[in-house]
């Protein structure tokens, strides 16, 4: 615990270190950079540079340097195996998706051995790169972004579900794509995503969506979608056994995706929205953008909690609210208010990393205890005991 926190404190010190000084800066911008650094703007967009390429070997290192860390670190062990040796037991194959298969056999084959280790660190390179680009391109205010990707979980939750948060990564960074009408490399990069997580594939309509200025019909048309979740849910899981045969059958089907923080969090982010609505969102695509995103978020966590997936869907709404949410409070007129609501969030989110931390070591996250290969070995998997 101590290692994440120590972890979580450096990188988001040299977050705020990181300054807008890039060729692009506006002149008030360069101003201060010439201010700041000596008079050399060369000087203040290399010590930027150096910032952020330290923040990314910082949590390169710490993720690709685990072993055994992470709910899912055994399991995509085994799996690995199995492609491997071709080795099937008790069921029909693997789950996982061509690109995580093709790669494990790929990196396996040229390694000439069972080198896990090295597909977890490819992983681990761009998860965090997609992260942290996407950051630095789109928010206004980087370090406030990069403490609420730090603070709300997501880097260390990219440990224990490994396939999913690459894709996540990738989903924050289309984003600029889809606000810059970049469809066709949009779309290609959720196609080839989706070969790592085929939930990637929920973001080709759904971001689509979330671009419309939503007439009253298609608001019509999305209330009735909703009101149908009461009704038809049986209609709804049997679609969902079809996009995951591994469900069929097992207790996860049974499951709720209700969760009264995911709600909270997009109510507080609908109230700031609608409070700033003429400065951020009103004559804003981007704020357009991610205002829908957030209205989707709140309908699918209300209306859709009875499918055991809604949170990872939910995520691929609720993730821009680390660019959004920056871009609303530096939008607020009143500098005192401004200041207060940037020190509730703050609170809230080292509350929130507090909590976080403290339900690290329990089933389904298992994120601690950290463990390295340098000083550890890894546990036997089902093929080694069987």
């Amino acid at each position: 615990m101590i290692l994440y926190i120590c972890v979580t404190v450096i990188t988001i010190i040299l977050a705020y270190m990181c300054r807008s000084v890039d060729e692009y800066a506006a002149p008030y911008e360069r101003s201060v950079c010439l201010r700041l650094y000596g008079g050399s703007y060369s000087r203040a967009v290399l010590f930027q540079r150096l910032c952020l390429l330290t923040v990314f070997v910082i949590l390169f290192a710490v993720s690709a340097s685990r072993i055994n860390v992470g709910n899912d670190y055994g399991t995509y062990v085994e799996f690995m195996h199995r492609l491997y040796t071709d080795k099937y037991i008790a069921d029909a194959g693997v789950p996982t998706e061509w690109g995580f298969n093709l790669l494990a056999r790929f990196i396996y084959r040229i390694s000439g051995g069972e080198n896990f280790l090295l597909v977890f660190a490819i992983y681990a390179f761009v998860t965090v790169a997609f992260f942290i680009t996407a950051i630095r391109e789109q928010s206004v205010d980087f370090g406030l972004s990069f403490l609420l990707f730090m603070t709300f979980g997501y880097y260390f939750q990219s440990f224990s579900t490994v396939r999913y948060y690459m894709a996540l990564a990738i989903a924050l960074y289309c984003m600029r794509l889809v606000n810059e009408r970049k469809w066709l490399s949009f779309t290609v990069l959720v196609l080839i995503g989706s070969g790592f997580h085929k939930s990637l594939l929920v973001i080709l309509p759904l971001y689509f969506l979330a671009t419309l200025v939503w007439k009253k019909w298609m608001i019509a048309l999305g209330a009735v979608a909703c009101i149908s979740c009461f009704f038809l849910k049986d209609i709804y899981l049997k679609v969902l056994v079809i996009l995951y045969p591994s469900y069929e059958g097992t207790e996860y089907l049974a499951g709720s995706g209700f969760s009264w923080i995911n709600i909270i969090r997009c109510v507080a982010v609908l109230a700031l929205s609608v409070y700033v609505y003429r400065e951020v969102v009103k004559d804003s695509r981007v704020g357009l953008f991610f205002f829908n995103l957030n209205i989707g978020a709140l309908a699918l966590y209300i209306f859709g909690s009875f499918l055991p997936i809604v949170s990872r869907i939910g995520y691929y709404l609720t993730v821009s609210h680390i660019l959004f949410v920056p871009m609303m409070i530096h939008a607020i007129p009143d500098k005192k208010v401004r200041r207060v609501i940037y020190a509730a969030l703050v609170a809230v989110s080292i509350l929130y990393f507090a909590v976080y931390l403290r339900k690290a070591y329990d089933d389904g996250v298992l994120v601690l205890p950290y463990r390295t290969f340098f000083f550890h070995e890894m546990v036997d998997t089902l093929s080694d005991v069987m």
